[in-house]
């Protein structure tokens, strides 16, 4: 919608006539003593970026508008003029500096408080406002309380882009002061006094505060549209609830009227088409007896539409920048999805809808509330698992909706959800005197959990209401994210781990609750089995969950690289034991310990000899042999001890290269090492090997043992332990050594002889040098494959340089006879070329200025 310009401001009307003509009365005050010097200071030291004096100034322009509204309510005034902040960019013409001019309809200042309140360091009108609206009864005090104050150094923020600056204020009538006058405060950055003096343009404003910014020859980029649109979306889009508009030039669609260039007048056209489709007369000389053949009628066709006739003109008119109010301080249940999904996208510059959202107010407990809105983005960012340290700027940070910063340092989320996208507009914040930084205080340590409490909360909501959307979250790679908070934040451990689910030998997508409600009889663990980056069928097969599969126990499959960890970190469940089904200890719950003791011990005695022999055997490998009680059809396999490493946490410390660390290299090997070699009495494979154990060692006193039984037992059991280190997860201490092993007892099998060798003859890779006759012979090879060529017409393209930057012996072969014909080509199958000498070069080189002209310096293309 287009608006007036007479019903914002007479912005229009000598915009540049605030200088004080020569002779009229002024008055001249200096600046209190050290204001310049901290004036100064302000200037170069305060901000951090100077894009921060448009903020303070629309923050000023908003507190002068909401005291208007504050007075006029209290005093029963019908204001028909708008509320509302204007911006105009001019650009300077004939060496004159660009200037900023930035306009609001509030309170205005007489020329004394144009004194106090600008010619004073911090001096603000706000406070002593805010303090006068809270003593009396009558006023709003609710509007009162959204003044932002500062208003002293806020202004002085504009000596960061502007060498001088025009203040032009018109206030109210007052009893005291019916008919007030509209003065201008002026004063250079550089200046040691400033001047407050009658506006020579008259009344130029109904009422309200004009601030003309001289721009500096370094801050032409503020007279952009586009710089200026950003910047008051980035600081103050929400930061008051009255209008920003801005002055800028728009383009538009017209139709063409009489008298523009290219006009056409439809009527003028349509009589023309007319008068050419009309029938010419016949001629005198024609045959009246004479057949004449007629064309048949033509259908009528449809006229074609009218294609209009347009032009694109150009304008200026107001433009609402801050259009959208801030969303976080409305009534969560008045806000659509749509509404909160596009906020997001525009806020966040994102080009999808977030997956979910939460919309929420609170209280850190130290008196200061805020409204929040947090946002699980559509997807992480690419570089969240580069680094190690949080993104520190997941948080926007506003105090009564002006925006403050999105850095905060230590106070921000830590990196397991620095991610996350959140919104936190505080009622009340200590700020530095930039308000660019937070001064020292609670609020943000508390809010950062609040925020992490609520995002819980979220998800425990998604987990329970909205399936689809945690599994797409889990899908983006949000799933490993709450695993590590869990595993980072103690405090928060118990709530994640509620939503964070696994899958399982008999289920896919549990929690650790579900898992309970569906325990067995008895049972007084949680059984996992850890194998990263493996698939669910893969796991199903482990040894490991041989029994338990079996007797129908559900076991969780740990499928992350961190999951191991995390149990690690868990230890219980509510009153329930985690257990990592791949380590020692493994019990089901229902056991008869009596009974389970006896069969141990008695299998223990039968397998000795055995056990024994293993023992000798695996001792680099294992720390002891036992009987299993975990294992139905496999015949064996490797369990590390409860203080050991298991198959899979042993190739995550391999993968982390603890060589620099001496004493977590030491820790590490040691916790390696601790494992024990289960055998299965029930399996063939080992009742076999039972009994030739007892046959080697069947012999007399004195004799020695049958050496070849001997050697068949030792490669049998090295392939059956290094077996099942493999199906158990670890990795093989030789595996070069394991497949010779194996290629052994396949050729036995096989009836192979185990000494015979393979045929290793092999053509020698060719020498770089070559015999004198393969180089001939390669030269009439490339002779005959180059065309014979005339020089003045197929040579016009070969040019080289007085001095070739490459060695012609080994690069290009040339023959040339006495007529100019030759051949030339390029050397590419053989490492030495035809021979060149000077009188070649030469010769060559007087072909080529006979057929150029000149010599040309281009010997790429050669």
């Amino acid at each position: 919608m287009r608006l007036s310009t007479l019903t914002l401001l007479p912005l229009l009307a000598q915009v540049f006539a605030q200088e004080r003509p020569q002779g009229a009365s002024s008055e001249r005050f200096n600046y209190q003593s050290d204001v310049a010097r901290l004036r100064k200071i302000v200037i170069e030291s305060l901000y951090s970026h100077r894009d921060v004096f448009l903020r303070e100034l629309v923050s000023n322009a908003n507190d002068a508008i909401e005291k208007w509204r504050v007075v006029s309510l209290g005093g029963g005034i019908v204001d028909p003029n708008p509320l509302n902040i204007t911006l105009k960019l001019v650009p300077g013409e004939n060496d004159r500096p660009g200037k900023l001019i930035i306009t609001d309809t509030g309170i205005g200042m007489t020329p004394e408080e144009l004194t106090k309140n600008l010619g004073t360091l911090a001096k603000s009108g706000t406070s002593e406002f805010l303090a006068k609206a809270e003593a009396d009864k009558g006023k709003d005090k609710d509007a009162a309380a959204n003044l932002i104050g500062q208003f002293g150094l806020g202004f002085y923020s504009s000596f960061l882009v502007a060498d001088e600056v025009y203040v032009s204020s018109l206030a109210p009538p007052t009893k005291e002061n019916p008919n007030p006058v509209q003065h201008v405060f002026y004063s250079a950055s550089d200046a040691q006094a400033f001047d407050v003096y009658p506006d020579p343009r008259g009344q130029t404003l109904d009422r309200g505060t004009e601030i003309t910014l001289i721009l500096k020859d370094d801050a032409k980029e503020y007279l952009e549209e586009q710089k200026i649109r950003e910047l008051i979306m980035k600081h103050s889009a929400f930061s008051t609830a009255y209008p920003i508009y801005l002055w800028a030039t728009k383009s538009q669609e017209v139709p063409l009227q009489p008298g523009d260039e290219g006009y056409v007048d439809p009527e003028a056209a349509k009589a023309e088409e007319k008068k050419e489709e009309e029938p010419k007369e016949k001629s005198e000389d024609v045959d009246e007896d004479e057949v004449v053949i007629e064309d048949a009628p033509k259908k009528e066709e449809e006229p074609a539409p009218e294609i209009p006739q347009t032009k694109t003109i150009t304008f200026n008119d107001w433009d609402h920048l801050n259009n959208q109010p801030p969303i976080w301080m409305k009534d969560p249940k008045t806000v659509t999805e749509q509404e909160m999904n596009e906020f997001y996208m525009a806020t966040f510059k994102d080009h999808n809808h977030p997956i979910a959202y939460h919309h929420f107010k609170g209280d850190t407990g130290s008196g200061t509330s805020f409204r929040a809105l947090i946002f699980i983005p559509p997807d992480l960012p690419k570089d969240y698992w580069a680094s190690p340290k949080p993104t520190t700027d997941s948080i926007r940070l506003f105090v009564k909706r002006v925006f403050i910063t999105n850095d905060l340092g230590d106070a921000a989320l830590p990196k397991w959800i620095s991610w996350l996208r959140a919104i936190i507009d505080a009622d009340d914040l200590p700020l530095n005197v930039s308000r660019e930084t937070l001064q020292t205080t609670k609020f943000m340590a508390q809010a950062k959990a609040v925020v992490i409490k609520r995002f819980i909360q979220l998800m425990t909501r998604i987990v329970a209401e909205h399936p689809q959307k945690y599994d797409r979250m889990m899908k983006q790679g949000y799933g490993p994210i709450l695993k590590l908070g869990a595993i980072e934040s103690p405090k928060d451990r118990t709530k994640l781990m509620r939503v964070i689910k696994f899958d399982s030998n008999l289920r896919k997508g549990i929690t650790l609750d579900e898992y309970v409600e569906k325990r067995k009889k008895g049972q007084e663990q949680i059984f996992f089995l850890a194998g990263a980056g493996e698939d669910q069928e893969t796991l199903a097969k482990s040894v490991h969950v041989e029994k338990l599969s079996a007797r129908g126990y559900e076991v969780l499959f740990l499928t992350d690289p961190m999951d191991e960890m995390l149990f690690q970190a868990l230890k219980t469940w509510k009153e329930y034991r985690i257990q990592d089904v791949a380590k020692d200890g493994l019990q089901f719950g229902d056991e008869e310990e009596a009974e389970e003791k006896k069969f141990i011990e008695e299998k223990t005695e039968e397998y000795k000899p055995l056990i024994t022999f293993l023992k000798d055997l695996t001792k680099d490998v294992v720390t002891d042999v036992v009987v299993s009680t975990r294992l139905i059809s496999s015949p064996c396999a490797i369990v590390a001890d409860t203080f050991g490493y298991s198959g899979n946490m042993q190739k995550i410390m391999s993968a982390q290269h603890h060589k620099d660390d001496n004493h977590q290299a030491i820790v590490t090997e040691w916790a390696m090492k601790q494992r024990k070699l289960e055998i299965n009495p029930s399996s063939p494979l080992i009742t076999g090997m039972l009994a030739k154990v007892k046959v080697l060692d069947d012999v007399e006193e004195g004799e020695e043992k049958d050496k070849e039984l001997q050697d068949e037992l030792n490669e049998i059991a090295k392939i059956l332990v290094d077996g099942a280190l493999v199906r158990s997860g670890f990795a093989v201490p030789d595996s070069i050594q394991f497949f010779d092993r194996v290629d052994r007892v396949l050729r036995r099998s096989l009836g192979v002889s185990e000494t015979a060798k393979a045929d290793v003859t092999v053509k020698p890779a060719p020498d770089q040098e070559e015999s004198e006759e393969k180089i001939e012979e390669a030269k009439e090879k490339r002779a005959k494959s180059l065309p014979d060529m005339d020089a003045p017409e197929d040579l016009s393209n070969v040019i080289v340089t007085d001095d070739l930057p490459f060695d012609p012996s080994k690069a290009v072969d040339i023959e040339i006879d006495d007529h100019g014909s030759g051949k030339v080509g390029l050397v590419q199958d053989t490492p030495t070329g035809a021979e060149w000498d000077d009188e070649s070069h030469q010769r060559l080189q007087e072909m080529l200025k006979n057929v150029n002209g000149e010599k040309t310096e281009k010997h790429d293309e050669l």
